[in-house]
């Protein structure tokens, strides 16, 4: 939770915590109902589009904060995104939103990524086990050209089971 959440938005939070479900859940993020929670989504400027069960939608529009000396997004902030995708993607899949811890993330970049363009990344969880889960996403660009795509394997955090 971010340092800058009120008191009025933790609670919120504690509320739609407990009562929705995964996809529930990610859906208020994009609502806003969850304002100043996320501290890493707002730094790297990801917005949560669209979100069901086993799979989510972000809009990207990385600043220039995120490049590197030759002027293209960093691939650590393009792994990040992808990550958190595929998270959001295994989250949206449980009857309770679970926050995952990432086993593996396989990383494919296919273009270079600009500051100031938007993209689309999409995930898809391909296998909500019981215990560990499977997930893909891609990075596209404003053509829908793939410019990245990740494969990963994460778990539920166990420190948020209820």
């Amino acid at each position: 939770m971010s340092v800058e959440a009120s008191p009025e938005a933790a609670r919120e939070a504690a509320e739609l915590w407990s009562t929705l479900s995964g996809a529930e859940f990610i859906r208020a993020m994009h609502d806003m109902r969850l304002a100043g929670v996320n501290n890493v989504a707002d730094y790297i400027g990801q917005i949560i589009t669209d979100a069901e069960p086993g799979r989510v939608e972000i809009s990207w529009t990385p600043a220039e904060k995120l490049c590197n000396l030759g002027g293209t997004v960093h691939g650590g902030y393009i792994a990040m995104i992808l990550d958190n995708a595929v998270c959001l993607a295994a989250s949206s899949t449980c009857d309770r939103f679970v926050p995952m811890l990432t086993l593996n993330l396989n990383v494919d970049y296919l273009r270079a990524v600009r500051a100031g363009e938007r993209y689309t990344v999409t995930g898809t969880c391909v296998h909500p086990g019981s215990t560990r889960m499977v997930s893909n996403a891609v990075l596209a660009d404003a053509q829908g050209r793939p410019v990245a795509q990740a494969s990963a394997s994460v778990v539920g955090d166990k420190a948020y089971t209820r």
